[in-house]
């Protein structure tokens, strides 16, 4: 046994001949996640603090679809999700529909740490932060350049997008920069676990471009894109739909404890059972396990283990 942490950036349709402008930032901003979050365990701070710090970072980033980075909904509008757990205790917390509220993920951790709820949504989340003191901004702190861009491409196409699909093109092909694979940058996530076992998850979006006003996606509902329990930690990116239907992080807790399978034959259990191009997700162990699997082109992806075993990955291969 050991500590472990595994954080996400997104899955999707990313492309091998993404440009290098597009994808050093994220690496980049991985490995610092990766090093805080790293940092953090071998302070013997909390995975519950942990995970909320490294999520924290991501959302800070606006080359991730999380806080700063969020994508547009179709009014042009913000409206993140953010959900946190605690392994041991199962207590979590999760928000939806936060316009102004600069980190998410740690409202979340107040609506768990701070109410007798689980869940607070639009008003009367952004209202919960007000009165807790969080850090708000106005909607237009959260709204960049490139996710205005990216909104008026999906709608050119008539269609919502996924993390990372490129566009469906029309008759008339659009420029090259339809084509990089950078229509939405991904959901953002973190598990950990310390040397006692001790598990948790956080996992942060902003959803789909062009998603009706309203939507919510699979990241604030516990047990299809967060969940952790006294087994395992997982958070999920993709398709909030398909993740929602086949409950994935769920599901990989449930198939270790009934039946008795390892963290990774569970991950690869739950990813199955989700159509190919929709999802992926990260998860660590009680033990110290971790797993990364996707059924996607790709995901931003890193890991590190008290072994000293690490990995910073988008495709198939690790990066070296």
């Amino acid at each position: 046994m050991g500590w472990a942490i595994a954080v996400h950036g997104g899955a999707g349709d990313i492309p091998l001949s993404l440009p290098p402008e597009k994808r050093l930032p994220r690496e980049a901003g991985l490995r610092r996640c990766l090093d805080v979050g790293i940092a953090a365990l071998k302070a013997h701070n909390h995975p519950l603090d942990v995970v909320e710090l490294v999520v924290r970072e991501l959302e800070n980033n606006p080359h991730f679809n999380a806080g700063k980075g969020s994508v547009l909904t179709t009014s042009g509008t913000v409206e993140m999700e953010a959900c946190i757990m605690d392994g041991k205790t199962m207590k979590c917390g999760a928000v939806s529909g936060v316009s102004t509220v600069v980190n998410a993920i740690s409202l979340a951790r107040l609506v768990m740490d701070k109410t007798p709820h689980i869940y607070l949504a639009f008003d009367g989340a952004e209202a919960f932060a007000r009165e807790q003191g969080l850090e708000t901004v106005e909607m237009s702190h959260f709204i960049t350049p490139e996710n205005i861009e990216r909104l008026k491409q999906a709608q050119e196409a008539d269609r919502v997008q996924l993390d990372y699909t490129q566009p469906i093109q029309k008759e008339v092909p659009k420029d090259a920069a339809l084509a990089d694979g950078d229509s939405q940058i991904g959901t953002v996530g973190c598990v950990a676990v310390d040397n006692e076992g001790n598990l948790a998850t956080a996992t942060s979006t902003g959803g789909i471009v062009n998603k009706m006003v309203g939507r919510i996606g699979d990241t604030p509902i516990i047990g299809a894109g967060t969940y952790a329990n006294h087994l395992c930690a997982v958070s999920a990116t993709g398709r909030g739909e398909a993740i929602i239907r086949g409950t994935i992080a769920r599901d990989v807790a449930a198939v270790m404890e009934f039946k008795g399978l390892s963290l990774k034959e569970a991950a690869a259990y739950a990813m199955n059972r989700v159509p190919r191009g929709n999802a992926g997700l990260i998860a660590v162990s009680s033990t110290g396990e971790v797993a990364m699997l996707f059924n996607t082109t790709g995901m931003f992806r890193a890991c590190a283990t008290e072994d000293g075993y690490s990995e910073i990955s988008i495709w198939d291969s690790p990066i070296e």
